[in-house]
């Protein structure tokens, strides 16, 4: 980035933009407020997630808590059970933990402050910046891969836009273009340019409001830039999980993650289930020996699903064995399994359970509910 990049005259460059986005902006529900709990919130849930799949999401999870207070007092198990299906569930623990602190050292009120948003667990710098800015007007401009695209494509900048250095300075051009009396409307339409129009592979040049400023348009380099980014191989794993069925139709679930990584099933409860090389049936009966003093006499495969978090390509391999008596050992549950919805449980123990006909998808139950009730141990 050599030339220095230089928009002519700025003002009527922003005032463009700003004029676009307040009259084309889509009808999002966080949209609605500048309340910054509501702001938080969604933003946070839009961390690393499509939109289409926040929105229900969002809606009922400020249904049941509808400020920081009630969040703030809510256990963590309704908090993770809200945002169960979403992913990446440190986000839901972070808001959780975020909310506790705002209600014990801000009096319930999101601070303004960038140092004290920043301070507080699961807000960087971009989500700070992206909440203080609508919600308050705070004159912060954020940098997040959309914004970065269009910047870079503004001042036809080459190269991987997540280079340190690159991404260093696209954050100091981002402050330099700031309307800073509307930076709220600014940040939002810089993001909503790129989600809609100046997206990553065939951009909407022709119907971009700000196309005439755009070095990468005029040069004919929109597909070039930016350069794509380098993948990581992705890392193929194969999971074996139990689903263990008494008489009454009941499960156990447990805590323990085994013998994988943590990432799967994010520490909520789960079906026992083990990483596996050759022998899946084998491999699980051990680790069901090992772990629940469990003898299985009979692991029946089920229909295997697929599952991909960040670069891992998971296969999930489900087994079902038909037990007289569940095993009872500390840090587990035993549930009915067509009420396993009611639990904060991951998106790939949805799919394990589906594999047995039990869960929809979308966590609700395929029959009736069983009158059984919860049990724990």
């Amino acid at each position: 980035m050599k030339k220095e990049w230089k928009l002519r005259p700025l003002e009527k460059f922003q005032k463009r933009l700003l004029a676009w986005f307040r009259a084309h902006r889509r009808d999002l529900p966080w949209r609605r407020s500048r309340d910054p709990y509501r702001i938080w919130v969604a933003e946070v849930m839009l961390q690393q997630t499509r939109i289409a799949a926040v929105v229900p999401y969002y809606r009922r999870f400020l249904r049941r808590f509808p400020d920081v207070r009630s969040l703030a007092h809510a256990r963590e198990e309704e908090v993770l059970k809200l945002w169960s299906g979403l992913g990446y569930y440190g986000r839901a623990r972070n808001l959780h933990r975020a909310a506790k602190q705002i209600v014990a050292q801000h009096a319930g009120k999101f601070p303004r402050e960038l140092d004290a948003a920043l301070a507080l667990p699961g807000i960087g710098q971009y989500t700070a910046a992206a909440i203080l800015s609508i919600a308050y007007n705070e004159p912060l401009a954020v940098l997040n891969g959309n914004v970065a695209r269009v910047l870079a494509r503004l001042g036809a900048v080459p190269g991987e836009l997540r280079a340190p250095k690159r991404w260093r300075e696209l954050g100091e051009r981002a402050n330099r273009i700031l309307a800073r009396s509307a930076a709220g409307d600014w940040n939002q339409a810089l993001m909503e340019l790129g989600e809609t129009i100046c997206t990553p592979q065939s951009p909407g040049c022709g119907k971009c409001p700000v196309s005439r400023w755009c070095a990468a348009h005029a040069r004919g380099l929109t597909d070039e830039i930016p350069a794509v980014r380098r993948k990581r191989a992705p890392v193929r794993i194969k999971i074996a999980a139990a689903i263990l069925r008494d008489p009454l139709g009941r499960t156990i679930l447990v805590k323990d993650p085994g013998a994988h990584d943590g990432v799967l099933f994010s520490r909520m409860w789960q079906f026992p289930a083990v990483e596996v090389a050759h022998e899946p049936q084998r491999e699980l009966a051990a680790h069901l020996k090992a772990t629940l003093d469990f003898h299985a006499d009979s692991l029946v495969a089920l229909p295997e699903a697929r599952h991909g978090v960040t670069f891992r390509d998971i296969a999930l391999l489900p087994f079902l064995a038909r037990v007289a008596r569940l095993p009872k050992r500390p840090r587990t549950r035993i549930v009915p399994l067509e009420r396993l919805s009611e639990l904060p449980v991951s998106s790939a123990t949805r799919k394990i359970a589906a594999a047995a006909g039990t869960v929809r998808l979308d966590g609700c139950p395929t029959r009736e509910n069983q009158t059984a009730s919860f049990a724990s141990s």
